[in-house]
């Protein structure tokens, strides 16, 4: 199955959705993560820091209030004493062990059981004060309460070097996650950007080449080639296209081919009554039927003279369409072309003289050989420089230049004629078609002229092709391999 156009750009941005969706879940995951972790950090670990200081600070003070106590007997330090340790017991029990960090279970266990046999300790001295013991009897437990605060105390701060060095590890895991997503977004911007330039070259490739080659048929219908057929399979839409530019171009194949033999027929036609008709009119002008007055010779001399342009145009017609068809014959021998474009000028000589035409020639020496069909090239000759002439007002100028290039010869001729239109530069080499401006003389040729020109040239493995300005003239360029 084919993918329309509107399916491929679908799918293209189907493909680009899902990347973006796909790192979009990629980065709540991580960011849901980072937000995890600090979490934690703010809750627990803070939390837990924050209570062991806690516990550090009223240790302290309970040391402070228990020396007080056993010195002054006085028993408001110990009740200070017995607050402070309701306070521990509450902000011990507090710092419950977090899933993620268990070890804390056994630091607090331990701070409780150091705790409770400093506690007993007191209690202990706290009796024999109010049982009026000495204070010899006192001072056998101050090594055993140095002892258990210490031990207390280096508990605590083992606890929080151990929270501590679990929050580190937290913040690294948050550095590793940020520095994960940073690499993913990299990468995954990289692949956004590649997968967008290949989805795009994917879908401009597969629409371009068959606009391309549309679009070179259609240069190719606008130069008269109906030959040939698109072959497109993909997108459908352009090959419908294709398929419509296909039946079109074998209709006007078949129109061109309907129009070449209706020519061809009609000139067939012609020719043999347009003979008669000279032929008779070489009779009368020669006294076949008896003497003729002035006015009769006259008479007959217009009519011979456009019997003549009819039979000239009814010939070139037929040579045109031959050439169309593939039918004319071409007798191709190396020879030089420097002596057909002397003969051209020598014939057309009295009709530049006749419009005070200034016409200068340059032939470059040493031209190459080329293999050429004499009489065909010095007809195309003929028209191309015939046409110039036409066109160049009096006392214009034309040159004609020929010169070496590619492998080949090289012919332009150069007229000070009212110029070409740049739309018509190409059209102009079609049949019956003639570039009209504001200073072109209506019915000044039958446009056949450079439509066989072209047809020669191409035959012999050449090309032909103008260049103009309005209003400064044109120039007839045709190139020959040698």
């Amino acid at each position: 199955m084919k993918l329309t156009i509107f399916s491929r750009v679908l799918i293209g941005y189907f493909i680009l959705i899902l990347l973006v969706i796909s790192m979009g879940i990629y980065t709540f995951y991580q960011m849901a993560k980072v937000s995890e972790v600090t979490q934690s950090i703010l809750t627990i670990n803070n939390r837990m820091i924050d209570r062991s200081e806690k516990l550090s600070d009223m240790i302290y003070s309970q040391v402070r209030y228990e020396k007080k106590f056993i010195i002054t007997k006085d028993h408001l330090f110990y009740n200070e004493f017995l607050r402070l340790q309701n306070d521990f017991h509450q902000t011990l029990n507090e710092m419950v062990p977090s899933e993620d960090f268990p070890q804390t279970g056994l630091h607090l266990k331990n701070i409780k059981e150091f705790y409770k046999n400093y506690q007993s300790l007191i209690h202990e001295e706290a009796k024999h004060i109010k049982a009026g013991a000495a204070d010899s009897h006192l001072s056998l437990h101050e090594t055993e309460k140095e002892e258990a605060t210490q031990s207390i105390i280096l508990e605590i701060e083992t606890l929080k070097s151990a929270i501590r060095e679990n929050a580190t590890d937290k913040i690294n895991i948050l550095y590793a996650v940020g520095t994960e997503l940073r690499k993913m977004g990299m990468l995954m911007t990289g692949a956004f950007i590649l997968i967008g330039i290949l989805v795009s070259l994917f879908i401009h490739r597969s629409i371009k080449i068959p606009v391309s080659l549309l679009k070179t048929k259609t240069r190719e219908i606008g130069r008269g080639n109906f030959t040939g057929d698109i072959h497109l399979s993909s997108p459908p839409e352009l090959a419908d296209l294709a398929e419509a530019f296909n039946l079109m171009c074998h209709k006007l194949n078949d129109l061109n081919k309907m129009k070449s033999d209706f020519f061809s027929f009609i000139t067939h036609e012609l020719r043999a009554p347009l003979s008669t008709i000279k032929l008779g009119i070489d009779l009368l002008q020669h006294g076949a039927e008896g003497p003729i007055t002035k006015g009769q010779e006259e008479m007959l001399s217009v009519i011979q003279k456009e019997s003549l342009r009819l039979i000239g145009l009814v010939n070139s017609i037929l040579d045109l369409s031959k050439m169309e068809a593939g039918m004319m014959s071409f007798h191709l021998k190396p020879q030089p072309i420097a002596p057909l474009i002397d003969q051209t000028l020598r014939e057309l000589r009295l009709l530049v003289d006749s419009k005070n035409i200034i016409l200068e020639t340059l032939v470059t020496e040493g031209l190459p050989m080329i293999k050429i069909d004499s009489e065909r090239i010095l007809q195309a000759l003929r028209n191309i420089v015939g046409n110039a002439v036409k066109f160049t007002p009096q006392g214009g100028q034309i040159k004609v230049l020929a010169r070496p290039a590619d492998h080949g010869v090289e012919v332009s001729v150069t007229d000070t004629g009212p110029g070409i239109p740049k739309e018509n530069l190409i059209t102009i080499f079609e049949k019956f078609q003639q570039a009209m401006t504001d200073k072109t003389i209506p019915n000044q040729g039958t446009g056949l002229g450079l439509a066989i020109a072209k047809q020669i040239i191409i035959h012999h493995g050449g090309k032909i092709w103008a260049k103009s300005q309005l209003g400064h003239g044109s120039t007839f360029i045709f190139f020959l391999p040698a």
